[in-house]
């Protein structure tokens, strides 16, 4: 089934006024909207993965997040879903394997998401205790929108990497 642009708009609506709304009031719109969508499909599943995620249930979110990409999610959903399954990970404690699925993420096409991606893996870094590279991470990520010294923070980014 094709998502129309009327669902699309409905759908960014109800997610821009998620702070006008309790959690549990929340979650039963998105279930609502999501049920438009045929049984299993991978953007329902995505949508009340990220429900459940932003109302403060990352242990139930992270499967519907594995069933949303297992389904086929694609296009930015798909990148979306990955970073919120690995912050979501990393939240119940798995965070080796969030450092894994960001790694493994950052090898993919750029796109708008890079930042987040690396953000992201710099927060899982730090619960794995590689706060060095996680630093690096960080400052590579940021040097780019810095209106000056964009050269000399990407160098010291990698020098942060570097053998002393």
């Amino acid at each position: 089934m094709t998502i129309t642009s009327d669902w699309e708009r409905r759908s960014a609506e109800l997610w821009a006024s998620i702070d006008d709304h309790d959690p549990e009031d929340f979650l039963r719109r998105i279930d609502e909207l999501a049920a438009e969508l045929p049984d299993g499909h991978p953007v329902a599943v995505f949508e009340r993965a990220s429900a459940l995620d932003s109302t403060g249930h990352s242990d139930r979110a992270v499967p519907l997040y594995r069933e949303a990409l297992r389904n086929g999610l694609s296009g930015i959903r798909r990148r979306r879903s990955v970073i919120q399954l690995a912050s979501s990970l990393r939240n119940v404690g798995r965070a080796e394997e969030s450092v894994e699925l960001l790694t493994a993420e950052r090898q993919q096409p750029s796109d708008e998401l890079d930042d987040a991606v690396s953000a992201t893996l710099a927060l899982a870094l730090t619960s794995v205790g590689r706060e060095r590279e996680a630093v690096s991470v960080a400052v590579a990520a940021l040097a780019p929108h810095l209106p000056r010294y964009q050269r000399s923070m990407a160098n010291y980014a990698r020098l942060l990497m570097e053998p002393a």
